[in-house]
């Protein structure tokens, strides 16, 4: 810090050390805060100071950053002071104060209580104590626990103990080094910038959902499923971050996807974006359908072993699909409405359920999609009625098409419509980062009559994974599609930082042109991605931006729900996907890596362009995907020849099925 106090801190899965060093010859002062958290969502607590055991204890109400403020959920920690009997401590009080005058403290006193500020605005207490002498460096070990402040303690007693500081740090950096020797990049030969972004985004991706079993409260308190914080959101994690767990921690995703299931249980829906037991804001519809079915597409051999029933899990789906909730602002889907009229409308009367009237545009894209997701795992399970009906359902997303709408020079966008068929016209570019209006709603906000969340129609006008080829011939076939793909990223309508825009880089694979897919992924990297502080486009949410990057830079993309990945161009010349529970390891092998490729602009000359895909000595027919039970289940290794020839591999290779499916053209027909 600016005045020169250093601090450093490491932690078990609920507990930790802190550790302060102090310039030579002054006196330790702490602040320890009860009420002030980041969303202002403190809804009463108590603070304990027990002097002579040198302990504090803290609990509380508190409110997700992104749900509804009335539910709070319960925190509590447990501080202790003296380390183990070598820190004494001088003085200890409690306090309380406001942004406008209110700076009360109590020296000697031990306890707060407090309710709920009803009236509300910011106030702020704790407890202030300093240590004997002037010592140079204070420890502090602390507990964690969302079921009390005794459990809070004893966490910190079993998983911390008497352990030094540096026992801690040695032993998360066991834990740490497992984790990240789950992928493992030739570091020699590959650029160091791409080995710090690769390993910190891998980091990251292991950050959160933060398995609390054990620690669950509300309607959970007691439950024998498994127990994670913070899915937070769905929307977000659904297109990169569950696909890249699934391809090298398959027994972590099954114990989160137990957390949703079990949600279905007690509460009838799965969660869309859940901070502790508390249900946050529905953003796109009920994204988990695509968590959960990702995973039985690619594990339903596995499912049981790893505590999963398939049928249980569909069962969940179903109740998403088809069951509407009273409130679809927190879980499920406005159902009942989207089923009657084939789209999400705009202004419609909805007698049985409340939510914001607003995203109907992206909510029926969404929509769609999770049918998709829903459709796949009722074609697994052979449930052929479910699988014809969600199937059917998933080119709803036709049904926003409006093909009359121009922008830029190019015709047919998505719109939200009204319930009499007519579409409310908004222009393609609101919302969008050409948008000249500062003030447009855009989000969550009541007043978005833009008709997507967070995007523009610029934006989501591209979004149907499942079905990509039917978007080409809606937007006039390949060339149009190319042109007006080249014009969404050389206009500025691109947002690396937003997930709707996730796939498009990788859309010309679907036009027979992955080249130009390569020389994209290139330029959105190296723009948006660098290894500085600000080297993130946005939010990192949940790690999706971490792994929408580190699937880039495997030179690979997954379809979500599905079971198969299109082919780019790695950054590095060689890796290793390591799967334990499958007991497979994956190796990619790059021939004629060129590090002088791995730039924004690939210069000529360069190999970088995918020529041939080899796996297990079988070069492939198609150079533009491949499966995951080919090559990730069982492991083996895979070739990439690339060569510095454009032209001469612009396409996805010869033969029926080269370009990657969509259920338009037969794709999906069959799982594996």
């Amino acid at each position: 810090m600016d005045n020169d106090i250093k601090m450093e801190a490491t932690s078990t899965r609920r507990a930790g050390l802190e550790r302060f060093t102090f310039p030579e010859g002054s006196k330790p002062y702490f602040v320890l805060d009860l009420a002030n958290d980041l969303p202002v969502s403190f809804a009463g607590g108590e603070l304990d100071i027990n002097p002579e055991q040198g302990r504090i204890t803290i609990g509380g109400f508190y409110g997700s950053s992104f749900g509804p403020t009335q539910f709070n959920y319960q925190a509590f920690a447990c501080y202790d002071l003296l380390d183990g009997g070598k820190q004494m401590l001088d003085e200890y009080g409690v306090w309380t104060a406001d942004t406008h005058g209110l700076d009360a403290k109590g020296l000697g006193l031990t306890r707060l209580n407090l309710t709920r500020n009803l009236i509300g605005g910011v106030y702020q207490s704790g407890a202030l104590f300093s240590y004997q002498g002037t010592p140079s460096t204070i420890n502090i070990r602390v507990g964690v626990s969302f079921i009390s402040t005794e459990q809070a303690c004893a966490n910190a007693e079993s998983e911390v103990g008497s352990s030094s500081f540096e026992d801690i740090v040695n032993q998360s950096k066991a834990l740490w080094n497992e984790k990240l020797s789950k992928v493992e990049l030739d570091i020699a030969n590959t650029p160091p910038n791409v080995t710090e972004m690769f390993y910190t985004s891998l980091y990251r991706s292991f950050l959160t959902p933060n398995n609390a079993t054990g620690e669950a409260q509300g309607q959970f308190a007691g439950t024998t499923s498994f127990y994670f914080d913070s899915l937070y959101c769905s929307w977000d994690t659904f297109r990169t971050f569950y696909p890249f767990m699934g391809l090298h921690s398959p027994v972590e995703y099954s114990q989160i996807l137990d957390s949703y299931i079990d949600a279905y249980r007690k509460r009838g829906w799965m969660p869309e974006c859940r901070a502790n037991n508390l249900p946050g804001w529905t953003q796109g519809g009920s994204s988990g359908d695509i968590i959960a079915s990702h995973f039985a597409i690619n594990y339903h051999n596995e499912a049981e072993s790893l505590g999963i029933n398939l049928n249980e899990l569909y069962a969940a789906l179903l109740a998403d699909g088809d069951i509407n909730p009273p409130e679809w602002n927190i879980e499920g889907r406005q159902v009942n409405v989207y089923k009657q009229f084939g789209y999400v409308p705009f202004a419609v009367l909805d007698t049985s359920s409340t939510g914001r009237q607003t995203r109907e545009g992206s909510r029926t894209l969404e929509y769609a999609f999770e049918d998709f997701g829903i459709r796949q795992v009722a074609l697994l399970l052979g449930n052929n009625d479910d699988e014809q009906r969600y199937l059917n359902r998933s080119l709803f997303y036709r049904n926003v098409w409006d093909p009359s709408v121009k922008s830029d020079g190019f015709k047919g966008f998505m719109q939200k419509r009204f319930s009499n068929g007519t579409f409310a016209f908004q222009d393609p570019t609101n919302c969008s980062p050409k948008d000249r209006n500062d003030s447009r709603s855009c989000s969550l906000q009541s007043d978005n009559v833009n008709g997507f969340y967070e995007s523009s129609s610029w934006e989501y006008s591209w979004f149907a994974p499942h079905d990509t080829a039917h978007l080409i011939e809606l937007m006039g076939g390949n060339s149009t599609f190319v042109k007006r793909l080249d014009h969404f990223f050389d206009a500025g309508y691109y947002l690396a930082g937003n997930e709707p825009s996730f796939q498009t880089p990788i859309g010309y694979h679907y036009a027979n042109q992955p080249a130009k897919s390569v020389d994209r992924v290139r330029e959105v990297v190296f723009t948006n991605f660098d290894i500085t502080p600000a080297g993130l486009p946005g939010n990192d949410d949940q790690a999706a931006m971490a792994t929408l990057l580190t699937f880039h830079l495997l030179g690979i993309y997954p379809v979500p729900s599905t079971s198969q990945f299109l082919i780019l161009s790695p950054f590095t010349p060689r890796y290793t996907i390591h799967n334990s529970f499958m007991n497979s390891s994956t190796t990619v092998t790059v021939v004629n890596f060129d590090p002088d490729s791995v730039q924004q602009n690939i210069p000529r000359g360069a190999a970088a362009y995918v020529k041939t895909v080899t796996l297990n000595g079988q070069q492939l027919s198609g150079r533009c995907h491949f499966d995951f039970y080919d090559v990730f289940r069982l492991g083996g290794n895979v070739t990439i020849e690339v060569t510095a020839n454009k032209d001469s591999v612009n396409n996805c290779g010869e033969g029926e099925g080269a370009i990657p499916e969509s259920v338009s053209t037969g794709g999906f027909a069959s799982t594996r």
